[in-house]
């Protein structure tokens, strides 16, 4: 079972099997496949009859958009990043926190017992080409009072179904529920912080390495 957003009054389901969970599953951003401009091309993840040939040169340009997207991320230019891509933002929220314990539950709730964070922070982005593919990304920003505690929280956080912060609902821009699988996952630190990012498809077909690239790029995203 996946992790679900949105929903009455917002919230996850608790992750089941399978790879890396991103604790948080709270900033959503959604990202089409790229037209005729290129980009990710994140339509048709099967290949087709294009052979290998093609598939190679698919993943060599997502790894380009990739590298220089998440360039313009670490510098703060998220419009850039996104246009790296091959998209761009249609919406955005933002909410902060002081604390991290009532917002969260499972293995995720009673680290935050003990170790307090110092300020969270969630987002909903939504980002698209107009294409019809649809790929939603949640991004958290947690932050400590110590770089230590960065690193246990992050820790805990690659661990699949250790709970999660209950994300914004998804309701916000006019999204249906999406289940996390944790498949298409990345975590950075950021000093005494975390920035955690999961992608899923919404709508369409996506390639899978596109999936991580975008979770790539989010998970570059600074402090908003």
């Amino acid at each position: 079972m996946g992790r679900r957003i949105g929903g009455a009054g917002g919230g996850s389901d608790p992750a089941g099997k399978g790879g890396a969970v991103a604790v948080a599953a709270v900033a959503v951003v959604v990202v089409g496949a790229a037209g005729a401009g290129g980009g990710l091309g994140l339509g048709g993840a099967g290949g087709g009859s294009g052979g290998g040939a093609a598939n190679s040169a698919a993943s060599r340009n997502i790894s380009a958009r990739k590298h220089e997207g998440k360039k313009s991320a670490k510098s703060g230019k998220a419009d850039q990043a996104w246009q790296r891509l091959g998209t761009r933002q249609l919406r955005k929220e933002v909410r902060t926190a002081a604390e991290c314990l009532s917002h969260s539950f499972g293995r995720v709730r009673e680290f935050f017992a003990h170790t307090p964070c110092k300020s969270l922070d969630r987002a909903l982005f939504s980002i698209g080409d107009g294409e019809g593919n649809v790929v939603v990304v949640s991004v958290v920003w947690v932050r400590f009072r110590t770089r230590g505690q960065a690193e246990d929280f992050r820790r805990l956080s690659d661990v699949h179904g250790s709970g999660d912060i209950t994300p914004l609902g998804a309701e916000l821009l006019e999204l249906r529920d999406i289940r996390f699988s944790g498949r298409n996952y990345d975590a950075q630190p950021n000093g005494n912080a975390v920035v955690i990012a999961e992608t899923e498809t919404a709508a369409g077909s996506l390639d899978p390495e596109a999936l991580d690239a975008v979770a790539e790029v989010a998970a570059q995203l600074p402090h908003p």
